[in-house]
């Protein structure tokens, strides 16, 4: 099992997708609060060895580059214009269902946060390639004050 793990690092909240790519899938994927990727990092290299981790060059990237593991292998990718792609890769994922599916592709806004979207952008950026996500959609695992 060829397990990858993706971030779109943020401030207060950051997308998390883990992925195995002989699966071609995400396993999981979250919006969590910054206070807890560490641990769900951990979390998940305790479950199985991670191949290397995909980080997003935005916002807080270096602030997340110096806090991550030095052992795990590192890849820093572009991710201008990721947010745009994670509402379109969204829909993409989770076709719209009832009136959604009249409104055209700009006026729809997905119901969740896309931060773990985002993640799955970088990571498919990264890899040129396209991976499927069989769960429902990403939820959050935080709140906001």
């Amino acid at each position: 099992m060829s397990r990858i793990a993706a971030l779109d690092p943020g401030r207060s909240k950051c997308g998390l997708v883990l992925v195995d790519l002989d699966l071609g899938r995400v396993l999981e994927g979250q919006v969590a609060p910054a206070e807890s990727v560490l641990a769900t990092l951990e979390q998940w290299r305790g479950v199985g060895p991670l191949e290397r981790m995909v980080i997003g060059n935005g916002t807080a990237s270096a602030h997340w580059r110096d806090q991550l593991p030095a052992d795990l292998p590192l890849t820093v990718v572009d991710e201008r214009g990721t947010t745009l792609a994670a509402r379109r890769r969204y829909w993409e994922l989770w076709p719209p269902q009832g009136w959604r599916r009249l409104l055209p592709e700009g006026l729809r806004i997905p119901p969740c946060d896309l931060d773990a979207v985002a993640a799955l952008v970088i990571l498919e950026s990264a890899l040129n390639c396209r991976l499927q996500w069989p769960a429902p959609a990403p939820l959050r695992t935080w709140l906001e004050p």
